[in-house]
């Protein structure tokens, strides 16, 4: 397999199995990257620094499309995370700026993105694809929105992994 070819992508696995199939995609010569938080945790007797999966149940590993069906075989994954129907990309210079944020940082917390009334955001799927427009309210998994167009208010109701922040957009130009 040629390295031009291969893709970071991103690997479900089972609960806190994340070092264990990280373990087990270097024992079978897969090139992949478990990102570890050094973390302080109090026992009753005594503090101790541990290593916890930044990313809870995520691997990335760095392969090539056709490599995908023998990933899944690994005791552990359960599948490929997918964006667009499409198994996630994750580029080189983000796999980097991981590195070198934990390199740099220790105790790192991660939230999800949430979604706040008010916050103008990009649709990112479907009819309204690369609109533009202001959350209303968040109930689950559906946003609503207000797209102002042709003077006249659009309230549509879209799954929330269908819209980014628009500062996100911003940040990356």
């Amino acid at each position: 397999m040629s390295e031009a070819k291969k893709r970071w992508y991103v690997v479900y696995t089972k609960p806190r199995w994340e070092k264990k199939v990280y373990g087990i995609l270097l024992d079978n010569g897969v090139d992949a990257y478990c990102p570890l938080n050094r973390v302080k945790k109090k026992w009753s007797d005594r503090f101790k620094w541990v290593d916890e999966p930044l990313f809870k149940s995520y691997v990335f590993v760095h392969v090539d499309e056709g490599d995908q069906t023998s990933i899944r075989m690994i005791n552990g994954v359960l599948n490929f995370v997918y964006w667009l129907g499409k198994p996630a990309i994750v580029k080189q210079v983000e796999i980097d700026r991981i590195k070198r944020f934990l390199n740099e940082y220790e105790n790192v917390i991660v939230e999800p993105m949430e979604l706040q009334p008010d916050e103008i955001v990009v649709v990112t799927a479907g009819a309204f694809m690369e609109k533009e427009g202001k959350v209303l309210k968040r109930a689950g998994n559906n946003v609503s929105i207000e797209i102002a167009s042709l003077g006249f208010r659009l309230v549509v109701q879209v799954d929330k992994k269908n819209v980014i922040k628009k500062r996100s957009i911003s940040a990356n130009n």
